[in-house]
């Protein structure tokens, strides 16, 4: 193969990625978003501007970067960098990563960053595995996850890396993604004259949920899929937008951080006599496909230890065979009928996250620094044995 057919080729792999592939930003500057971690004098952008990184770990929901930060830092770094997926890859994989590290080390006084996508994937073995290397110098570890690190990344690991939470874009910064995606001629949609009407923009925007790849996905199938017009043109209107995009995705979880900030919030909101704010997360957890048994032997403990005596008749046992709108509503001491018992359409509404002040008080999430420093233990386990223990004790007679 000469140099012509390579390059001819590697140009039609470029087009044949999707649109949220061909649009990743290749510079510090393209970056949208983040600049909480990124914004001019922050910690991160200086390091990776000095080329002086040290161990990270990127945290975030999907959609917000954590690749993206990756291949920047690729793109910049002077040292070797290489990359595995969590999913796919095994101890030999590390093993081999080390042994070419160290050699190039040697010969060529070259350090390697490892870039690992989806790290929570490892078990603790693989884990383990990283930690000599990471605690000599001989790799630079850049992990990325959805799940909190905390929960799902080894202590050790952590100790050695800082982590950094990356945030759910706000709608005008989708606005510039989808803008960007729209008139960049070479890696975009700009070959195609595509035009979108305001209220599919909107549409689009507001149901992508601060996931840009959600967004470019739904942008991409929306102008490949409409023919163009008499003039040329594709129009993407507010149905075709519908179409392409459907629901919001409802970020949560059986069994980590969303699962307990969310039922948290419900308890809290219930707490705080406010049945809209009760039935909204109430509506967000039927959403999500949570257990109904789950959410009602939650709401017999809210009635029988929050509410108690102010209002006897919560604990009726009968009443919570009833829909669990009612029965949240009811606890939240709701206004008269009418006041929010239709949960329909909840998924055109604008998903937002759960406040600190409403989490679970034992969640690591809501003491996120980027010290890297993890908590020595889980306090929702401490809790559960300490009220295993309680529950051990003799009854006095």
């Amino acid at each position: 193969m000469d140099l012509f057919s390579y390059a001819h080729e590697m140009n039609d792999a470029q087009q044949m990625k999707p649109l949220a592939a061909r649009l990743r930003p290749r510079t510090l500057d393209e970056v949208i978003g983040q600049e909480h971690i990124l914004g001019p004098g922050k910690l991160l952008r200086r390091a990776i501007e000095a080329d002086q990184l040290s161990s990270l770990i990127f945290y975030g929901p999907p959609g917000t970067g954590k690749t993206t930060l990756a291949k920047v830092i690729a793109g910049k770094t002077r040292s070797h960098f290489a990359e595995l997926n969590a999913v796919t890859a095994g101890v030999s994989d590390i093993r081999r990563i080390v042994d070419e590290a160290r050699e190039r080390l040697l010969l060529n006084r070259q350090r390697t960053t490892l870039f690992i996508d989806e790290i929570h994937r490892f078990n603790k073995a693989q884990q383990d595995a990283l930690l000599p290397y990471v605690e000599d110098g001989t790799i630079i570890l850049i992990g990325a996850t959805t799940e909190n690190p905390f929960f799902e990344v080894n202590p050790a690991l952590l100790s050695r890396s800082r982590i950094f939470p990356l945030h759910p874009l706000t709608e005008e910064q989708l606005r510039q993604v989808l803008q960007r995606a729209l008139t960049d001629q070479e890696l975009g949609l700009g070959e195609l004259q595509v035009t979108i009407d305001p209220e599919a923009e909107e549409h689009l925007i507001r149901y992508a949920d601060g996931d840009a790849r959600r967004l470019l996905n739904a942008l991409e199938l929306a102008a490949t899929t409409t023919p163009p017009g008499p003039d040329g043109r594709i129009v993407i209107t507010l149905d075709v937008a519908v179409e392409s995009i459907q629901r919001r995705a409802v970020r949560y979880d059986k069994s980590g951080d969303n699962h307990y900030d969310t039922i948290s919030a419900f308890i809290k909101s219930i707490r705080g006599s406010d049945p809209d704010a009760a039935l909204y997360w109430l509506a967000r957890m039927l959403d999500a496909g949570e257990d109904p048994r789950f959410i009602a032997r939650r709401l017999v403990i809210a009635a029988s230890e929050d509410i108690g005596n102010a209002d006897p008749q919560a604990g009726d046992g009968g009443r919570f065979l009833l829909p669990g709108a009612g029965a949240g509503g009811h606890a939240g001491r709701a206004h008269p009928a009418g006041s929010g018992d239709d949960l329909s359409g909840f998924g055109s509404q604008k998903q937002r996250g759960v406040l600190r002040h409403q989490r679970s008080v034992g969640g690591d999430s809501a003491r996120w620094t980027q010290t890297g420093a993890a908590p020595s233990a889980r306090p929702r386990v401490q809790r559960s044995r300490q009220a295993g223990a309680r529950r051990r004790l003799p009854v006095p007679a």
